[in-house]
């Protein structure tokens, strides 16, 4: 129950497309792999993936949604939320989603993974997923209006716009300590606009406790990918690819990335703060500005190369073993669970 709880809970967040992205580095987005798409993709949306090293990870909550229904309440938001702080006496535009220019980073993954990793590694130090998108921000006029303001008045916009989740930069923050999601009151006119928009995350929650044992179900699905004997040997082989590359010591596929981001936490000062149901979700991430220049500089070396290595024994030993296992026991999965997975797409697609 705790894993479908977590899958759950990030769903949610996702629904809430209004208050932001989620961006954990490197998370949900990484490099173009291939054209083969997992058999459950069908079911679980475009962003659907489930990968080697013990992960099924969902980037895609929007079902089928069409670009133009999604930009419609995307545009709806964004009025909501001019509506909102007009009311809270402030200048908000609503800014029409076909006007927002593409994140810079746009190319880069669109990269092949061999060259996305001689270039980001895997995009965790090596792209400040916190500082503002320059050529985004000059774009935004409601950059401009927040900029024009005195210091004072920027931190009462930004508590209007976001509400507790507000910080000093105009972005959002992770979520608070304790672990508890703010209520949409408390996330300011984003909050207020989203839950207005996509609905309530609690509701949303209870709407989709009925596929609990569904994901309970995933995630023994990943469990007997993940034991699977051609599984296990390519595993072995990939650590033994890193040791003559010269990183040994990896025993898991997500060593590698794991001990990238926890090095990356040492110099943010970030710790893991679980949330009761589910994992802590960062909405925005601090800027990499106040990190000590010259340290940030070595990590970001040592991604590149580790990253380099590491994709170069996946594509020597790993992948092809680990995507002729998946996709077997996937084809198996969807043929056992089609009316559960269908129950799924269809209550997504309303969303």
């Amino acid at each position: 129950m705790k894993n479908s709880r977590k899958a759950l809970s990030l769903i949610a967040v996702l629904a809430l497309a209004g208050c932001g992205a989620v961006n954990s580095p490197g998370a949900d987005k990484k490099p173009v792999e291939s054209d083969d798409k997992s058999p459950l993709a069908e079911y679980m949306g475009e962003g659907f993936s489930s990968m080697g090293g013990g992960a099924v990870r969902v980037t895609r909550a929007g079902g089928n949604e069409s670009t133009e229904e999604q930009n419609a309440k995307q545009r709806k938001l964004e009025d909501s939320v001019a509506a909102c702080m007009k009311t809270a006496g402030f200048e908000y535009v609503a800014v029409p989603p076909e006007s927002n220019p593409k994140s810079k980073f746009n190319d880069a993954f669109n990269l092949p993974p061999d060259k996305f990793a001689e270039q980001y590694g895997y995009g965790i130090s090596t792209i400040d997923w916190g500082k503002p998108d320059g050529e985004a921000e000059d774009s935004d006029p409601n950059a401009k209006i927040r900029k024009a303001l005195t210091p004072a008045a920027q931190k009462a916009y930004d508590k209007a716009l976001n509400g507790q989740l507000a910080t000093s930069g105009g972005t959002i923050q992770a979520l608070p300590a304790d672990g508890k999601r703010p209520d949409a009151k408390d996330m300011g006119c984003r909050g207020k606009a989203a839950e207005e928009v996509f609905g309530s995350g609690e509701d949303k929650l209870a709407d989709f406790s009925k596929f609990d044992s569904l994901f309970k179900d995933l995630e023994a699905l990943r469990k007997r990918i993940d034991s699977d004997q051609r599984v296990v040997d390519a595993t072995a082989a990939w650590t033994d690819c890193m040791a003559d590359a010269g990183h040994a010591g990896f025993k898991k596929i997500e060593d590698a990335r794991n001990q990238v981001q926890s090095k990356l936490n040492e110099l943010t000062g970030t710790k893991d703060q679980p949330t009761k149901g589910g994992p802590a979700v960062a909405i925005g991430i601090p800027s990499l500005d106040k990190v000590d220049a010259a340290k940030l500089a070595d990590l970001r070396k040592f991604e590149i190369e580790l990253a380099k290595a590491d994709q170069g024994c996946k594509t020597k030993v790993y992948d092809a073993a680990y995507k002729s296992a998946s996709q077997e026991h996937e084809k198996e999965f969807v043929a056992q669970h089609k009316t559960e997975l269908e129950q799924y797409r269809d209550t997504m697609a309303e969303r």
